[in-house]
């Protein structure tokens, strides 16, 4: 099982990021939350048995071009920090308030 622990920054809150991120874990059977930080950063908790679903999944939060789906179009990605992280397993992928 790989875990990873994603931290984004940009324009990500208040633009439909968390949502986003939401339909592509799902899309893709990762498993975890999303979650907005005070300093305006979302934090991500992702696992997966499937690493090729874990790299699609870290291109596409990135808005990188050969992602099959789109970042949404007031959000703006700057900077994604992806570590190796230690956390209870998760059954679903959901958005924390």
């Amino acid at each position: 099982m790989q875990k990873v622990k994603m931290l984004v920054s940009g324009k990500v809150q208040g633009v439909g990021f968390r949502y986003f991120v939401i339909i592509t874990a799902r899309e893709l059977g990762i498993l975890g939350r999303v979650w907005n930080n005070d300093d305006g950063t979302v934090g991500i908790y992702a696992q997966t048995d499937h690493p090729e679903a874990l790299t699609k999944f870290t291109a596409t939060i990135r808005g990188e071009a050969s992602a099959k789906r789109k970042l949404p179009p007031f959000a703006k990605v700057t900077y994604v920090e992806s570590t190796p992280a230690q956390f209870h397993d998760f059954t679903t992928f959901d958005v924390t308030y």
